[in-house]
């Protein structure tokens, strides 16, 4: 954990980037009542496509619109119930002239939105032309077993098809600050390979829009703004939620952002693993560029493959090292029942395998008031003190521990031994624990900009501004110990299971 100011938490992470009320220029948006298609809500911007003001709109019927086989077509969507990002083409008149439009639907209670974009000519790629291309690319990463490889092709064949100047995919680290782990970029933008962004470049109300939708996409960050009217939606009386639309408009602290970092378009993908969100994609162009709406379900589709490579190499990476540790938990149990004792099995000096079990420094054992302990370990007294520390939280299922300078004073005297600890309850009311230790790993972080400047207040305490700039800024950090993997923490649970039965059956081990 670094020592940085959690911005994330305390004001970024505060911004209703949902409920903007207004849309970018290059679309419209509409709101339907979902029983009459009643029109009730649009942003302001409809009346270049339709020629009708807005205020015109409100209340008449869709009908006023569109086409009565789109009208059709559009109750049969209504009527399938509550759905997001349904796909909706179709063709409008205006003058007496068919406009074709790519509509997205997001069916809510009573309501339908619609993003509306229009559709210029023959597009440069369209689905049906990049199809076998993108098979090709999925068939390829699906024989990929490397993670950094599967990166790099990954953004390798979103800048073949989006012509991006730069692409970057973002993992984020347990406090959702983004490593760059994989980069392509051209036309002087700034290599940021290695680095690492704070968590407040994209904060937690924004992570959590990832969830619910793909992408998202600014095709110029100079793009002029359209409020929606009426400002209040009459079904839900308050802020359209727009939670689920690429037209959403962007916070200026965003936009400002994007400037200092000189770009002017940008598309993020997301990356999921096991239903959460795992990393971004990113993608600048120093211009303005659109994508049309048919290229951009590409990019929806890429990152459900993505995603789904991703997670499958990591689920087989954490399944292999969790037979490796259940080969090792195997030998442990097998020589807690040959030598008849527990503690004499686990910290006999023949025996290091509960070190390489935990990837450990060393371990401690209390039983029955008697501490034993094997490899790198506190001195006695730092031992007895930590069992009692232990013991007064209450630990009773597995914990695992890696900055035990920042929950326990003391430890910070010993860093070097035990910043991380793995606690596996033998008998709480005893106070019976067994710990393993992990010394410190010093490391350096580097920064993509110096994260305590990541905002800059205003006088006033609450406008804030992103950072200027996005120099490397490098901090060593101390104290922290490398994190215990899932697969020990599982592999830590089994074996407190069969100690528990190990010490129901033998109770005479545990006096």
């Amino acid at each position: 954990m670094s020592n940085n100011k959690n911005y994330d938490a305390e004001f970024c992470g505060s911004l209703a980037i949902h409920q903007t009320n207004s849309v970018q220029d290059y679309g419209f948006l509409l709101v339907v009542e979902n029983e009459k298609l009643e029109i009730i809500q649009g942003s302001e911007n409809l009346s270049t496509l339709t020629g009708i003001p807005i205020r015109e709109l409100i209340g008449a019927p869709a009908t006023s619109i569109f086409q009565p086989e789109d009208l059709t077509r559009l109750k049969a969507e209504i009527a399938k119930g509550n759905r997001i990002r349904i796909p909706f083409p179709c063709t409008i008149m205006v003058d007496q002239q068919p406009k074709a439009l790519y509509v997205l639907l997001h069916v809510k209670d009573g309501q339908t939105i619609l993003e509306i974009e229009q559709v210029y000519g023959r597009v440069e790629r369209s689905f049906t032309e990049v199809f076998q291309e993108v098979r090709s690319f999925i068939s390829s990463i699906d024989e990929i077993n490397d993670l950094d490889a599967i990166c790099k092709a990954s953004i390798q064949e979103i800048r073949r098809l989006a012509g991006f100047d730069g692409i970057r995919m973002y993992r984020f680290d347990r406090e959702w600050n983004g490593m760059v782990i994989a980069e392509e970029v051209s036309n002087g933008l700034e290599h940021y390979l290695g680095q690492t962004f704070p968590a407040s470049d994209v904060p937690k109300q924004a992570r959590a829009l990832y969830i619910r939708s793909p992408y998202r996409f600014i095709p110029n960050r100079e793009y002029h703004t359209h409020k929606l009217f009426p400002v209040i939606n009459p079904i839900s009386n308050t802020f359209l939620d727009l939670s689920d639309c690429n037209l959403r408009s962007i916070a200026a602290v965003h936009l400002e952002y994007m400037a200092n970092m000189n770009v002017m378009a940008s598309m993020s993908i997301r990356v999921m693993v096991n239903g959460k969100l795992w990393g971004l994609i990113s993608c600048h162009h120093i211009t303005a560029k659109y994508l049309n709406a048919e290229l951009r379900s590409i990019f929806e589709w890429l990152s459900m493959e993505i995603s789904h490579r991703i997670s499958a190499v990591i689920k087989q990476q954490q399944l292999s090292q969790l037979a490796e540790l259940a080969r090792e938990q195997a030998i442990i149990r097998e020589q807690i029942i040959g030598k008849g004792s527990l503690d004499g099995a686990i910290t006999a000096d023949e025996n290091k395998t509960i070190l390489s079990l935990f990837n450990s420094a060393g371990c401690a054992i209390k039983l029955g008031g008697k501490i034993s302990s094997i490899g790198h370990v506190p001195e006695m007294h730092d031992l007895e003190n930590l069992f009692l520390w232990t013991s007064g939280k209450t630990v009773t299922g597995i914990m695992a521990i890696e900055d035990l300078g920042n929950s326990y004073e003391e430890a910070k005297d010993y860093a070097g031994i035990a910043s991380g600890l793995l606690i596996i309850p033998i008998d709480v009311e005893k106070a019976d624990y067994l710990l393993c230790f992990r010394p410190e790993l010093i490391r350096d972080i580097k920064w993509g900009g110096d994260p305590n400047k990541a905002i800059n207040f205003e006088p006033d305490g609450k406008r804030y501004h992103p950072r200027h700039s996005f120099k490397m800024w490098l901090e060593t950090v101390r104290g922290q110990a490398l994190p215990w993997s899932e697969a020990e923490i599982a592999i830590a649970g089994s074996l407190k299971d069969f100690i528990t039965d190990y010490r129901l059956a033998n109770p005479y081990q545990f006096q």
